[in-house]
């Protein structure tokens, strides 16, 4: 549900964009037009392409009414779009792109640089260093140039859970893997499947590869199966594939069971854990899983569902794996540059932040801005974390990240064939990564 700010807010928010602009804010890193430049004096317009619609695109609506307090001379413009890898090959390709994209996956990013569609964002790169951990400049940079910075941000680092199935078997949030396959069984001999999957979406089971790997192989390895400099035939992949096998292998564990886990979606796979007679206590997913039940279940958070951090592996540190949109910039322009650096800067962060469903990767959006405790926490270790990977099937070659490894890991679901999955896996990662 849209939370809409109150009064207090728009005061407050109207008496920071006033002090800003007094201490020159525009002025700094290039702030739409470079040294020298303040905000009253950027004029023009400009047109960003998002993916953001329904709540999420008045929200965004809402970040550009703060942009134009700060830049009256400035008229931005929304364009929402409901396939923005589509609406953007066209426009580009029609030679009509807009000034700016927030694109959902660092993939399009590269290729529309590689075909030299894209200016580079440089002049807001001392904003971005300051409001961002390096691992999150480094993916908005390509060949030593920045290109893009990452506005909103989602965790998928999280375990979400029953808060009555977890009291009725008398088990705490675990924070290693250990504890955590211990309280699964602990669960499961209380009368409650310990997991849901849903298993018939691929991308399920991608994501949960990718935390247990980054645990298991270090952030270093994920870097170098994501761009293929390892095969898939790694020992440290089949160390993964093997973790996952033994969870996989205790069906009676799982809601529905491996047939049923196969047929269930991912809303379904929620609903599971969230009833008020739950199939199963918890489900490993991203800080969106919430939003997947919102205005369908009485589920109230913290009392009846709560998430843990993704459990630790060994000493590979706090870990965090998750997704983005990234702001790139087609048309270069005083007052695309002035947007560019007004979405680096906490303060348009904490505008979305304020009315719930955003998750900033800015570790200087403050924590009070976050409407409820869950996002909160989620959120700063989002920002915060010792290492942050973005979801390794998004960067990938769609034919292997959004199709052949969904299969495959699907069959793995079932058979739990280490070393032939791990073949299969190579196989189409070789055949896509051409």
């Amino acid at each position: 549900m849209m939370r809409h700010r109150s009064v207090l807010f728009a005061l407050l928010t109207a008496f920071l964009l006033v002090a800003a602009s007094a201490c020159g804010g525009g002025d700094e890193g290039g702030g739409g037009g470079g040294t020298g430049t303040t905000a009253s004096n950027v004029s023009g317009s400009v047109t960003i392409l998002a993916d953001w619609t329904g709540p999420e695109g008045e929200s965004f609506k809402a970040v550009l009414d703060g942009f134009k307090q700060k830049y009256p001379n400035v008229d931005a413009k929304y364009r929402p779009s409901t396939d923005i890898a589509q609406d953007l090959s066209t426009a580009v390709e029609g030679g009509n792109p807009p000034d700016l994209a927030a694109v959902p996956n660092p993939g399009l990013t590269a290729d529309y640089q590689k075909r030299g569609a894209l200016k580079p964002i440089d002049f807001a790169k001392s904003t971005v260093d300051d409001n961002f951990s390096e691992d999150w400049v480094n993916l908005g940079t390509i060949d030593g140039k920045l290109y893009g910075v990452f506005f909103k941000g989602a965790n998928k680092s999280t375990v979400w859970y029953n808060v009555h199935s977890f009291q009725d078997a008398g088990v705490d949030a675990p924070s290693t893997w250990d504890d955590l396959t211990q309280a699964a069984q602990t669960i499961k001999a209380s009368g409650v499947p310990a997991w849901s999957f849903g298993a018939s979406d691929g991308w399920t089971l991608t994501d949960l590869f990718e935390n247990l790997y980054a645990r298991q192989a270090g952030a270093d390895k994920y870097r170098q199966l994501t761009t293929h400099d390892i095969p898939w035939t790694d020992a440290s992949v089949k160390e993964t594939l093997q973790t996952m096998a033994d969870v996989f292998k205790d069906g009676d564990n799982i809601a529905g069971g491996i047939d049923g886990a196969l047929q269930t979606d991912f809303p379904t796979s929620v609903s599971n854990v969230f009833a008020a007679q739950p199939k199963a206590a918890m489900i490993a997913e991203g800080d969106f899983v919430p939003g997947v039940v919102a205005g369908q279940t009485p589920a109230k958070p913290q009392t009846d569902y709560d998430f843990f951090d993704f459990p630790e592996i060994g000493d590979t540190g706090k870990i965090v794996v998750g997704g983005g949109n990234e702001v790139i910039m087609f048309k270069d322009s005083p007052a695309a540059q002035a947007l560019v650096q007004y979405l680096a800067s906490p303060e348009a962060g904490e505008i979305w932040a304020k009315r719930g469903g955003f998750s900033s990767p800015n570790k200087n959006v403050g924590e009070d801005a976050y409407t409820d405790e869950l996002t909160k926490r989620s959120a700063t270790a989002l920002a915060n974390a010792d290492n942050f990977l973005f979801d390794m099937s998004d960067l990938s070659p769609a034919a292997f990240g959004s199709d052949a490894e969904f299969s495959i890991l699907q069959d793995f679901f079932k058979n739990q064939d280490v070393d032939g999955t791990a073949q299969k896996l190579e196989a189409a990662a070789a055949k896509a990564y051409k």
